[in-house]
Protein backbone atom coordinates (compact mmCIF):
# COMPACT_ATOMS: atom_id res chain seq x y z
CA UNK A 1 0.00 0.00 0.00
CA UNK A 2 1.28 3.78 -0.92
CA UNK A 3 -0.31 6.94 -0.15
CA UNK A 4 -1.61 8.80 -3.07
CA UNK A 5 -2.85 12.42 -3.56
CA UNK A 6 -5.74 12.51 -6.26
CA UNK A 7 -7.81 15.54 -7.79
CA UNK A 8 -11.41 16.06 -8.19
CA UNK A 9 -12.09 19.11 -10.18
CA UNK A 10 -10.27 21.89 -8.25
CA UNK A 11 -9.95 20.19 -4.89
CA UNK A 12 -7.21 17.48 -3.93
CA UNK A 13 -7.55 14.36 -1.95
CA UNK A 14 -6.08 12.09 0.23
CA UNK A 15 -6.14 8.42 -0.12
CA UNK A 16 -4.49 5.00 0.88
CA UNK A 17 -4.54 2.92 -2.17
CA UNK A 18 -3.38 -0.62 -2.47
CA UNK A 19 -1.55 -2.52 -5.51
CA UNK A 20 -2.94 -5.77 -6.09
CA UNK A 21 -2.76 -7.98 -9.68
CA UNK A 22 -6.87 -9.20 -10.89
CA UNK A 23 -7.72 -12.88 -11.80
CA UNK A 24 -6.23 -12.10 -15.22
CA UNK A 25 -2.81 -11.25 -13.55
CA UNK A 26 -2.99 -7.47 -14.48
CA UNK A 27 -1.97 -4.73 -12.20
CA UNK A 28 -4.38 -2.85 -10.78
CA UNK A 29 -4.89 -0.29 -8.09
CA UNK A 30 -7.83 0.24 -5.55
CA UNK A 31 -8.82 3.03 -2.77
CA UNK A 32 -8.62 1.56 0.99
CA UNK A 33 -9.57 4.60 2.22
CA UNK A 34 -9.53 8.49 1.44
CA UNK A 35 -8.46 10.37 4.67
CA UNK A 36 -9.33 13.25 3.65
CA UNK A 37 -8.87 17.07 1.82
CA UNK A 38 -5.35 17.99 1.62
CA UNK A 39 -6.13 21.84 2.19
CA UNK A 40 -8.15 20.40 5.45
CA UNK A 41 -6.17 18.09 6.94
CA UNK A 42 -3.84 20.42 8.79
CA UNK A 43 -2.82 18.65 12.11
CA UNK A 44 -5.29 15.85 11.73
CA UNK A 45 -2.55 14.39 9.37
CA UNK A 46 -0.42 14.74 11.94
CA UNK A 47 -2.37 12.78 13.84
CA UNK A 48 -2.43 9.95 11.38
CA UNK A 49 1.03 9.95 11.26
CA UNK A 50 2.06 9.94 14.58
CA UNK A 51 -0.88 7.08 14.64
CA UNK A 52 1.22 4.80 11.95
CA UNK A 53 4.55 4.90 13.29
CA UNK A 54 2.93 4.48 16.91
CA UNK A 55 1.48 0.98 15.13
CA UNK A 56 5.36 0.33 14.09
CA UNK A 57 6.96 0.90 17.22
CA UNK A 58 8.38 4.36 15.94
CA UNK A 59 8.00 8.05 16.91
CA UNK A 60 8.75 11.89 15.54
CA UNK A 61 11.49 13.40 16.91
CA UNK A 62 11.14 16.53 19.04
CA UNK A 63 10.54 19.79 17.69
CA UNK A 64 13.58 21.15 16.93
CA UNK A 65 15.41 17.83 16.93
CA UNK A 66 17.98 16.69 14.13
CA UNK A 67 16.62 13.72 12.13
CA UNK A 68 18.29 10.14 13.85
CA UNK A 69 20.77 9.33 11.16
CA UNK A 70 22.79 5.93 10.97
CA UNK A 71 26.09 5.83 9.06
CA UNK A 72 26.97 2.06 8.07
CA UNK A 73 30.87 1.95 7.64
CA UNK A 74 32.13 3.24 4.32
CA UNK A 75 33.29 0.07 2.06
CA UNK A 76 36.54 0.66 -0.13
CA UNK A 77 34.82 0.37 -4.09
CA UNK A 78 36.77 1.84 -6.64
CA UNK A 79 39.71 -1.13 -6.83
CA UNK A 80 37.80 -3.61 -6.45
CA UNK A 81 35.40 -2.74 -9.06
CA UNK A 82 38.06 -2.09 -11.47
CA UNK A 83 39.78 -5.54 -10.80
CA UNK A 84 36.27 -6.78 -11.55
CA UNK A 85 35.93 -5.24 -14.92
CA UNK A 86 38.89 -6.35 -16.16
CA UNK A 87 38.28 -9.97 -14.85
CA UNK A 88 35.15 -9.91 -16.83
CA UNK A 89 36.37 -7.92 -20.02
CA UNK A 90 39.29 -10.65 -19.92
CA UNK A 91 36.90 -13.64 -20.33
CA UNK A 92 37.54 -14.77 -16.80
CA UNK A 93 34.23 -14.74 -16.32
CA UNK A 94 33.75 -17.87 -18.88
CA UNK A 95 34.94 -19.83 -15.88
CA UNK A 96 31.24 -19.87 -14.52
CA UNK A 97 30.37 -22.13 -17.64
CA UNK A 98 33.01 -24.16 -17.11
CA UNK A 99 32.37 -24.89 -13.19
CA UNK A 100 28.00 -25.32 -14.07
CA UNK A 101 28.32 -28.30 -15.03
CA UNK A 102 30.14 -29.77 -12.07
CA UNK A 103 28.75 -31.47 -9.29
CA UNK A 104 29.71 -28.13 -7.16
CA UNK A 105 26.87 -26.40 -5.26
CA UNK A 106 28.94 -23.35 -4.79
CA UNK A 107 29.40 -20.39 -7.46
CA UNK A 108 33.44 -21.40 -7.66
CA UNK A 109 33.91 -18.91 -10.49
CA UNK A 110 33.06 -16.11 -8.03
CA UNK A 111 35.01 -17.42 -4.82
CA UNK A 112 37.96 -17.80 -7.42
CA UNK A 113 37.46 -13.88 -8.64
CA UNK A 114 37.19 -13.00 -4.91
CA UNK A 115 40.53 -14.82 -3.74
CA UNK A 116 42.48 -13.29 -7.19
CA UNK A 117 41.38 -9.73 -6.31
CA UNK A 118 42.35 -9.88 -2.90
CA UNK A 119 45.60 -10.71 -3.72
CA UNK A 120 45.74 -7.98 -5.63
CA UNK A 121 44.67 -5.49 -3.17
CA UNK A 122 45.17 -6.17 0.75
CA UNK A 123 46.75 -10.43 0.13
CA UNK A 124 45.98 -12.49 3.05
CA UNK A 125 45.25 -16.13 4.09
CA UNK A 126 41.50 -17.38 3.65
CA UNK A 127 40.52 -16.85 6.30
CA UNK A 128 41.97 -13.03 5.99
CA UNK A 129 39.44 -13.26 2.48
CA UNK A 130 36.70 -13.04 4.89
CA UNK A 131 37.55 -10.25 7.07
CA UNK A 132 38.70 -8.47 4.01
CA UNK A 133 35.64 -8.84 2.47
CA UNK A 134 33.95 -6.99 5.14
CA UNK A 135 35.70 -3.52 4.54
CA UNK A 136 34.96 -4.15 0.67
CA UNK A 137 31.56 -3.36 -1.35
CA UNK A 138 32.60 -6.19 -4.24
CA UNK A 139 30.16 -6.26 -6.87
CA UNK A 140 28.26 -9.20 -7.34
CA UNK A 141 29.49 -10.98 -3.78
CA UNK A 142 27.30 -11.03 -0.81
CA UNK A 143 30.28 -11.17 2.15
CA UNK A 144 27.62 -12.95 4.62
CA UNK A 145 27.36 -15.43 2.28
CA UNK A 146 30.75 -16.83 1.84
CA UNK A 147 32.11 -19.48 4.61
CA UNK A 148 36.15 -20.48 4.75
CA UNK A 149 35.23 -23.76 3.81
CA UNK A 150 33.52 -22.63 0.44
CA UNK A 151 37.05 -20.72 -0.48
CA UNK A 152 39.02 -24.10 -0.15
CA UNK A 153 36.34 -26.30 -1.63
CA UNK A 154 36.19 -23.84 -4.54
CA UNK A 155 40.74 -23.96 -4.50
CA UNK A 156 39.91 -28.22 -4.96
CA UNK A 157 37.30 -27.36 -7.54
CA UNK A 158 39.87 -25.30 -9.79
CA UNK A 159 42.40 -28.13 -9.41
CA UNK A 160 39.89 -31.00 -10.07
CA UNK A 161 39.03 -29.26 -13.22
CA UNK A 162 42.39 -27.93 -13.85
CA UNK A 163 42.50 -29.00 -17.81
CA UNK A 164 39.19 -27.05 -18.39
CA UNK A 165 40.37 -23.99 -16.35
CA UNK A 166 43.82 -24.29 -18.23
CA UNK A 167 41.63 -23.81 -21.60
CA UNK A 168 39.87 -20.78 -20.59
CA UNK A 169 42.70 -18.85 -19.36
CA UNK A 170 44.85 -19.90 -22.34
CA UNK A 171 41.45 -18.85 -25.06
CA UNK A 172 41.63 -15.58 -23.30
CA UNK A 173 45.40 -15.47 -23.56
CA UNK A 174 45.59 -15.88 -27.63
CA UNK A 175 44.23 -12.42 -28.41
CA UNK A 176 46.97 -11.02 -26.94
CA UNK A 177 49.64 -12.79 -28.15
CA UNK A 178 51.36 -11.92 -31.59
CA UNK A 179 50.88 -14.76 -33.46
CA UNK A 180 53.61 -14.50 -36.20
CA UNK A 181 56.92 -14.53 -33.43
CA UNK A 182 56.07 -15.41 -29.71
CA UNK A 183 59.79 -14.80 -27.83
CA UNK A 184 59.00 -16.81 -24.38
CA UNK A 185 60.80 -15.94 -21.59
CA UNK A 186 61.44 -19.23 -18.96
CA UNK A 187 62.80 -18.93 -15.19
CA UNK A 188 62.34 -20.43 -12.43
CA UNK A 189 61.93 -19.41 -8.37
CA UNK A 190 61.34 -21.12 -4.82
CA UNK A 191 58.05 -20.55 -3.00
CA UNK A 192 58.99 -20.75 0.90
CA UNK A 193 56.63 -23.45 2.29
CA UNK A 194 55.58 -23.45 5.89
CA UNK A 195 54.48 -26.89 8.13
CA UNK A 196 56.51 -29.51 9.45
CA UNK A 197 53.98 -32.58 8.35
CA UNK A 198 54.97 -35.06 5.66
CA UNK A 199 51.79 -35.35 3.02
CA UNK A 200 51.83 -37.82 0.08
CA UNK A 201 53.45 -36.54 -3.29
CA UNK A 202 54.35 -33.53 -1.37
CA UNK A 203 55.69 -30.98 -2.96
CA UNK A 204 57.54 -29.06 -0.44
CA UNK A 205 60.91 -30.67 -0.55
CA UNK A 206 64.30 -29.07 1.24
CA UNK A 207 65.86 -27.20 -1.17
CA UNK A 208 68.74 -24.46 -2.01
CA UNK A 209 66.83 -21.21 -2.08
CA UNK A 210 67.35 -17.96 -4.50
CA UNK A 211 68.45 -16.41 -0.37
CA UNK A 212 71.55 -19.19 -0.57
CA UNK A 213 69.99 -21.12 2.27
CA UNK A 214 68.50 -24.49 2.92
CA UNK A 215 64.60 -24.60 3.44
CA UNK A 216 61.43 -26.47 2.74
CA UNK A 217 59.59 -25.11 -0.44
CA UNK A 218 58.23 -25.77 -4.01
CA UNK A 219 59.27 -24.54 -7.47
CA UNK A 220 57.64 -22.30 -9.54
CA UNK A 221 58.43 -21.85 -13.45
CA UNK A 222 56.69 -19.27 -15.18
CA UNK A 223 56.60 -18.84 -18.98
CA UNK A 224 55.62 -15.29 -20.39
CA UNK A 225 56.16 -13.05 -23.68
CA UNK A 226 58.26 -10.52 -24.52
CA UNK A 227 55.35 -8.16 -23.62
CA UNK A 228 55.14 -9.41 -20.37
CA UNK A 229 52.16 -11.50 -20.34
CA UNK A 230 51.91 -14.91 -18.59
CA UNK A 231 51.22 -17.78 -20.43
CA UNK A 232 52.09 -20.91 -18.41
CA UNK A 233 52.90 -21.77 -14.91
CA UNK A 234 53.98 -24.79 -13.27
CA UNK A 235 54.51 -26.20 -9.47
CA UNK A 236 57.89 -28.63 -9.08
CA UNK A 237 59.11 -30.22 -6.18
CA UNK A 238 61.12 -27.93 -4.03
CA UNK A 239 64.57 -29.96 -5.08
CA UNK A 240 63.79 -29.97 -8.60
CA UNK A 241 66.84 -29.36 -10.73
CA UNK A 242 65.99 -26.21 -13.33
CA UNK A 243 67.78 -28.02 -16.06
CA UNK A 244 65.37 -30.62 -16.20
CA UNK A 245 62.32 -28.57 -16.14
CA UNK A 246 62.52 -25.95 -19.20
CA UNK A 247 61.98 -28.79 -21.81
CA UNK A 248 59.03 -30.39 -20.87
CA UNK A 249 57.25 -26.94 -19.45
CA UNK A 250 58.22 -25.51 -23.36
CA UNK A 251 56.45 -28.51 -25.03
CA UNK A 252 53.17 -27.36 -23.00
CA UNK A 253 53.01 -24.20 -23.95
CA UNK A 254 53.90 -25.21 -28.04
CA UNK A 255 50.66 -27.59 -27.64
CA UNK A 256 48.21 -24.96 -25.85
CA UNK A 257 49.28 -21.66 -28.05
CA UNK A 258 49.29 -21.89 -32.10
CA UNK A 259 52.60 -19.96 -32.41
CA UNK A 260 54.32 -20.40 -35.86
CA UNK A 261 57.82 -19.95 -34.31
CA UNK A 262 58.98 -20.14 -30.35
CA UNK A 263 62.62 -18.75 -29.33
CA UNK A 264 63.12 -19.89 -25.77
CA UNK A 265 65.07 -17.32 -23.53
CA UNK A 266 66.22 -18.39 -20.21
CA UNK A 267 68.51 -17.21 -17.29
CA UNK A 268 71.92 -18.61 -16.13
CA UNK A 269 71.53 -22.14 -14.54
CA UNK A 270 69.61 -24.00 -17.53
CA UNK A 271 72.45 -24.62 -19.53
CA UNK A 272 74.32 -27.62 -19.60
CA UNK A 273 75.55 -30.39 -21.80
CA UNK A 274 72.11 -32.54 -21.61
CA UNK A 275 69.94 -29.68 -21.80
CA UNK A 276 71.54 -28.33 -24.85
CA UNK A 277 71.01 -31.58 -25.78
CA UNK A 278 67.34 -31.82 -25.39
CA UNK A 279 66.54 -28.15 -26.44
CA UNK A 280 67.64 -28.99 -29.80
CA UNK A 281 65.58 -32.64 -30.14
CA UNK A 282 62.29 -30.42 -29.74
CA UNK A 283 60.08 -29.58 -32.71
CA UNK A 284 57.05 -27.45 -33.16
CA UNK A 285 54.33 -28.59 -34.81
CA UNK A 286 54.55 -26.33 -37.52
CA UNK A 287 57.99 -28.67 -38.21
CA UNK A 288 61.05 -26.50 -37.01
CA UNK A 289 63.23 -26.83 -34.20
CA UNK A 290 62.64 -25.17 -31.08
CA UNK A 291 65.09 -21.90 -30.94
CA UNK A 292 67.10 -20.94 -27.67
CA UNK A 293 68.89 -18.08 -26.15
CA UNK A 294 70.58 -19.06 -22.98
CA UNK A 295 72.96 -17.28 -20.82
CA UNK A 296 76.41 -18.79 -19.97
CA UNK A 297 76.30 -18.90 -16.06
CA UNK A 298 79.49 -17.17 -14.62
CA UNK A 299 81.14 -20.64 -13.14
CA UNK A 300 81.54 -21.87 -16.68
CA UNK A 301 83.22 -18.38 -17.97
CA UNK A 302 86.88 -19.90 -17.88
CA UNK A 303 85.51 -22.97 -20.43
CA UNK A 304 85.43 -19.84 -23.43
CA UNK A 305 89.07 -18.37 -22.59
CA UNK A 306 90.75 -19.69 -25.57
CA UNK A 307 87.79 -18.19 -27.58
CA UNK A 308 87.65 -14.64 -25.83
CA UNK A 309 91.09 -14.24 -25.41
CA UNK A 310 91.88 -13.05 -29.37
CA UNK A 311 88.38 -11.73 -29.23
CA UNK A 312 89.71 -9.50 -25.96
CA UNK A 313 92.73 -8.24 -27.54
CA UNK A 314 91.10 -7.32 -31.22
CA UNK A 315 88.06 -5.65 -30.50
CA UNK A 316 88.07 -4.83 -26.46
CA UNK A 317 90.84 -3.73 -25.65
CA UNK A 318 90.59 0.58 -26.54
CA UNK A 319 87.00 0.13 -26.56
CA UNK A 320 84.95 2.86 -25.48
CA UNK A 321 81.36 1.51 -25.98
CA UNK A 322 79.48 -1.24 -25.45
CA UNK A 323 80.13 -3.81 -28.19
CA UNK A 324 78.89 -7.15 -30.16
CA UNK A 325 80.32 -9.86 -31.55
CA UNK A 326 80.06 -13.49 -31.88
CA UNK A 327 82.10 -16.64 -32.33
CA UNK A 328 81.28 -20.43 -32.99
CA UNK A 329 80.97 -23.09 -29.75
CA UNK A 330 80.12 -26.49 -30.59
CA UNK A 331 78.47 -25.81 -33.75
CA UNK A 332 76.27 -23.36 -31.79
CA UNK A 333 76.36 -19.19 -32.09
CA UNK A 334 78.32 -17.81 -28.67
CA UNK A 335 77.01 -14.00 -28.95
CA UNK A 336 79.35 -11.99 -26.49
CA UNK A 337 78.46 -8.44 -25.26
CA UNK A 338 81.21 -6.40 -23.78
CA UNK A 339 80.31 -3.04 -21.67
CA UNK A 340 83.98 -1.31 -20.95
CA UNK A 341 81.86 0.79 -18.50
CA UNK A 342 81.00 -1.86 -17.10
CA UNK A 343 84.66 -3.76 -17.13
CA UNK A 344 86.21 -0.96 -15.58
CA UNK A 345 83.48 -0.79 -12.37
CA UNK A 346 84.20 -4.94 -12.04
CA UNK A 347 87.79 -4.61 -12.51
CA UNK A 348 88.21 -1.34 -9.89
CA UNK A 349 85.52 -3.01 -7.32
CA UNK A 350 87.50 -6.20 -7.59
CA UNK A 351 91.08 -4.58 -6.87
CA UNK A 352 89.40 -3.21 -3.96
CA UNK A 353 88.16 -5.92 -2.57
CA UNK A 354 91.44 -8.14 -2.87
CA UNK A 355 93.07 -4.90 -1.07
CA UNK A 356 91.43 -5.24 1.74
CA UNK A 357 91.43 -8.56 1.96
CA UNK A 358 95.02 -8.15 1.72
CA UNK A 359 95.36 -5.64 4.69
CA UNK A 360 93.04 -7.88 6.78
CA UNK A 361 95.20 -10.82 6.26
CA UNK A 362 98.51 -8.23 7.02
CA UNK A 363 97.51 -7.20 9.94
CA UNK A 364 96.94 -10.90 11.40
CA UNK A 365 100.21 -11.97 10.41
CA UNK A 366 101.75 -8.90 11.51
CA UNK A 367 99.93 -10.14 15.00
CA UNK A 368 101.41 -13.42 14.60
CA UNK A 369 104.87 -11.90 14.24
CA UNK A 370 104.53 -9.48 17.11
CA UNK A 371 103.70 -12.80 19.47
CA UNK A 372 105.96 -14.92 18.13
CA UNK A 373 108.85 -12.33 19.19
CA UNK A 374 107.01 -12.46 22.80
CA UNK A 375 105.09 -8.91 22.65
CA UNK A 376 101.72 -8.59 23.95
CA UNK A 377 98.88 -6.67 22.49
CA UNK A 378 95.15 -6.10 23.49
CA UNK A 379 92.43 -8.59 23.00
CA UNK A 380 92.95 -12.38 22.34
CA UNK A 381 95.70 -13.94 21.39
CA UNK A 382 95.85 -14.66 17.53
CA UNK A 383 96.69 -18.35 16.60
CA UNK A 384 97.81 -19.53 13.08
CA UNK A 385 94.37 -21.86 12.54
CA UNK A 386 92.76 -18.59 13.46
CA UNK A 387 93.62 -16.32 11.40
CA UNK A 388 93.12 -19.27 8.38
CA UNK A 389 89.65 -19.91 9.67
CA UNK A 390 88.45 -16.24 9.60
CA UNK A 391 90.55 -15.40 6.45
CA UNK A 392 88.85 -18.40 4.55
CA UNK A 393 85.74 -17.15 5.58
CA UNK A 394 85.94 -13.68 4.34
CA UNK A 395 87.51 -14.59 1.32
CA UNK A 396 84.44 -17.20 0.88
CA UNK A 397 82.28 -14.29 1.80
CA UNK A 398 83.69 -11.78 -0.86
CA UNK A 399 83.40 -14.50 -3.94
CA UNK A 400 87.12 -14.36 -4.39
CA UNK A 401 87.63 -18.00 -3.45
CA UNK A 402 89.07 -18.85 -7.61
CA UNK A 403 91.68 -15.86 -7.00
CA UNK A 404 93.16 -15.58 -3.35
CA UNK A 405 93.91 -19.23 -2.49
CA UNK A 406 94.60 -19.56 1.18
CA UNK A 407 96.54 -22.82 2.38
CA UNK A 408 94.65 -24.51 4.44
CA UNK A 409 97.03 -27.48 5.51
CA UNK A 410 99.81 -25.38 6.09
CA UNK A 411 101.06 -25.27 9.73
CA UNK A 412 101.61 -21.16 8.97
CA UNK A 413 98.81 -18.98 8.00
CA UNK A 414 99.58 -17.98 4.63
CA UNK A 415 97.75 -17.34 0.93
CA UNK A 416 98.59 -16.36 -2.44
CA UNK A 417 96.95 -14.62 -5.33
CA UNK A 418 96.07 -16.99 -8.19
CA UNK A 419 97.72 -14.44 -11.24
CA UNK A 420 96.34 -16.99 -13.99
CA UNK A 421 92.67 -16.84 -12.40
CA UNK A 422 92.92 -13.13 -12.02
CA UNK A 423 93.93 -12.38 -15.28
CA UNK A 424 90.82 -14.88 -16.55
CA UNK A 425 88.76 -12.61 -14.34
CA UNK A 426 89.50 -9.32 -15.79
CA UNK A 427 89.26 -10.70 -19.26
CA UNK A 428 85.53 -12.01 -18.32
CA UNK A 429 84.61 -8.03 -16.92
CA UNK A 430 81.91 -6.17 -18.57
CA UNK A 431 81.11 -9.25 -20.77
CA UNK A 432 77.87 -11.48 -21.33
CA UNK A 433 77.94 -14.69 -23.41
CA UNK A 434 75.19 -16.06 -24.60
CA UNK A 435 74.29 -19.26 -26.39
CA UNK A 436 72.01 -19.58 -29.04
CA UNK A 437 70.61 -21.57 -32.32
CA UNK A 438 68.99 -18.36 -34.03
CA UNK A 439 70.52 -17.73 -37.00
CA UNK A 440 68.41 -14.55 -38.31
CA UNK A 441 68.86 -12.41 -35.77
CA UNK A 442 72.16 -10.49 -35.34
CA UNK A 443 74.12 -10.03 -32.10
CA UNK A 444 73.09 -6.71 -31.19
CA UNK A 445 68.99 -8.32 -31.36
CA UNK A 446 69.98 -11.81 -29.63
CA UNK A 447 71.80 -9.50 -27.14
CA UNK A 448 68.37 -6.94 -26.41
CA UNK A 449 66.07 -10.76 -26.97
CA UNK A 450 68.35 -11.99 -23.57
CA UNK A 451 67.85 -8.07 -21.50
CA UNK A 452 63.98 -8.68 -21.73
CA UNK A 453 64.43 -11.58 -19.54
CA UNK A 454 64.91 -8.82 -16.83
CA UNK A 455 61.25 -8.55 -17.17
CA UNK A 456 60.17 -11.54 -15.76
CA UNK A 457 62.25 -11.04 -12.63
CA UNK A 458 60.25 -8.59 -12.00
CA UNK A 459 57.35 -10.34 -12.37
CA UNK A 460 58.55 -12.93 -9.53
CA UNK A 461 59.24 -9.89 -7.03
CA UNK A 462 55.60 -8.98 -8.40
CA UNK A 463 54.70 -12.79 -6.94
CA UNK A 464 56.79 -12.92 -3.94
CA UNK A 465 56.08 -8.91 -3.03
CA UNK A 466 52.59 -7.35 -3.93
CA UNK A 467 50.57 -10.90 -4.51
CA UNK A 468 52.24 -12.31 -1.94
CA UNK A 469 52.59 -16.15 -2.91
CA UNK A 470 54.80 -17.05 -0.37
CA UNK A 471 55.09 -18.14 2.43
CA UNK A 472 52.69 -20.93 1.62
CA UNK A 473 50.63 -22.63 4.64
CA UNK A 474 48.90 -25.16 3.32
CA UNK A 475 50.29 -28.43 3.40
CA UNK A 476 48.38 -30.72 0.77
CA UNK A 477 49.98 -30.67 -2.81
CA UNK A 478 46.92 -29.62 -4.55
CA UNK A 479 46.11 -26.78 -2.61
CA UNK A 480 49.47 -25.47 -2.99
CA UNK A 481 48.71 -26.03 -7.03
CA UNK A 482 45.63 -24.11 -6.69
CA UNK A 483 47.33 -21.27 -4.51
CA UNK A 484 49.72 -21.15 -7.32
CA UNK A 485 47.29 -21.15 -9.96
CA UNK A 486 45.19 -18.39 -8.32
CA UNK A 487 48.02 -16.16 -7.76
CA UNK A 488 49.39 -16.88 -11.95
CA UNK A 489 45.70 -14.88 -12.43
CA UNK A 490 46.09 -12.41 -10.28
CA UNK A 491 49.32 -11.80 -12.07
CA UNK A 492 47.59 -11.99 -15.72
CA UNK A 493 45.28 -8.92 -14.25
CA UNK A 494 48.49 -7.00 -13.16
CA UNK A 495 50.49 -7.09 -16.09
CA UNK A 496 47.15 -6.12 -17.97
CA UNK A 497 46.96 -3.24 -15.85
CA UNK A 498 50.70 -2.15 -16.41
CA UNK A 499 50.11 -2.30 -20.10
CA UNK A 500 47.62 -0.65 -19.95
CA UNK A 501 49.34 2.61 -17.56
CA UNK A 502 52.05 2.46 -19.87
CA UNK A 503 50.34 2.48 -23.25
CA UNK A 504 48.51 6.22 -21.91
CA UNK A 505 51.59 7.29 -20.29
CA UNK A 506 50.08 7.69 -16.78
CA UNK A 507 53.44 7.43 -14.55
CA UNK A 508 51.98 5.45 -12.47
CA UNK A 509 52.37 1.48 -11.10
CA UNK A 510 49.07 -1.01 -10.81
CA UNK A 511 49.90 -0.71 -7.08
CA UNK A 512 49.92 2.85 -6.96
CA UNK A 513 46.87 3.09 -9.53
CA UNK A 514 44.78 0.61 -7.21
CA UNK A 515 45.96 2.75 -4.49
CA UNK A 516 44.01 5.76 -5.46
CA UNK A 517 41.33 3.91 -6.76
CA UNK A 518 40.38 2.30 -3.30
CA UNK A 519 39.62 6.20 -1.96
CA UNK A 520 36.99 5.75 -4.21
CA UNK A 521 34.03 4.25 -1.51
CA UNK A 522 30.80 3.02 -1.10
CA UNK A 523 28.47 4.65 1.64
CA UNK A 524 25.63 4.05 3.44
CA UNK A 525 22.88 5.95 5.54
CA UNK A 526 20.36 5.65 7.49
CA UNK A 527 17.38 8.95 8.38
CA UNK A 528 14.85 8.20 10.57
CA UNK A 529 13.30 5.41 8.35
CA UNK A 530 15.20 5.82 4.80
CA UNK A 531 18.41 4.22 3.79
CA UNK A 532 20.44 5.80 1.47
CA UNK A 533 23.20 4.28 -0.61
CA UNK A 534 25.94 6.64 -2.60
CA UNK A 535 29.59 6.49 -4.02
CA UNK A 536 32.35 9.10 -3.12
CA UNK A 537 33.10 11.83 -5.59
CA UNK A 538 36.00 10.73 -8.07
CA UNK A 539 38.84 12.97 -8.71
CA UNK A 540 40.29 13.73 -11.79
CA UNK A 541 43.45 11.69 -11.34
CA UNK A 542 40.79 8.77 -10.55
CA UNK A 543 38.74 9.05 -13.49
CA UNK A 544 42.05 8.99 -15.47
CA UNK A 545 42.97 5.92 -14.34
CA UNK A 546 39.78 4.71 -15.02
CA UNK A 547 40.28 5.51 -19.00
CA UNK A 548 43.63 4.57 -18.90
CA UNK A 549 42.41 1.02 -17.45
CA UNK A 550 39.68 1.32 -19.98
CA UNK A 551 36.98 0.81 -17.38
CA UNK A 552 33.98 2.53 -16.90
CA UNK A 553 33.17 4.35 -13.82
CA UNK A 554 31.72 2.84 -11.29
CA UNK A 555 27.59 3.16 -10.42
CA UNK A 556 25.78 2.49 -7.51
CA UNK A 557 23.26 0.64 -9.47
CA UNK A 558 25.18 -2.45 -9.57
CA UNK A 559 26.11 -2.93 -5.69
CA UNK A 560 24.56 -5.26 -3.63
CA UNK A 561 22.74 -3.72 -0.34
CA UNK A 562 25.85 -3.22 2.48
CA UNK A 563 25.40 -6.13 4.80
Amino acid sequence: MFVKVTSSGPRRYVQLVEAYRDENGRPKQRTVATLGRLDQLGTELESVIEGLLRVTGRALPEPGEPPAMTFESARALGDVWALTELWNELGFDRLRQTFRRTRHGIDVEALLRVMVINRLCDPDSKLGVLRWLETVSLPGIDANAIEHHQLLRAMDALIEHREAVDGVVSELLRPLLDQDLAVVFYDMTTIRAAGLSQQQDDVRQFGKAKEGIIARQFMLGVVQTADGIPLYHEVFDGNTAEVTTLKPTIEKVIQRFPIRRVIAVADRGLLSTDNLAELQSITLPSGQLLEFILAVPGRRYSDFIELLTPFQQQQCMDAHGEITGELEWEGLRLVVAHNPETAAEQGSQRDRTIAELERNAAEWSGKLDAQDAGQRGRGRKLSDGGARARFYHEVKEAHMARIIKVDLKSELFSYSIDEQALTHARLMDGKLLLVTNVTDLKPEQVIARYKSLADIERGFHILKSEIEIGPVYHRLPDRIRAHAAICFMALILYRVMRQRLHASQSGLSPERALEQLRRIQHHSVTMNTQSVTGISSISQLQMRILSALKVKKPTASKQLPLL
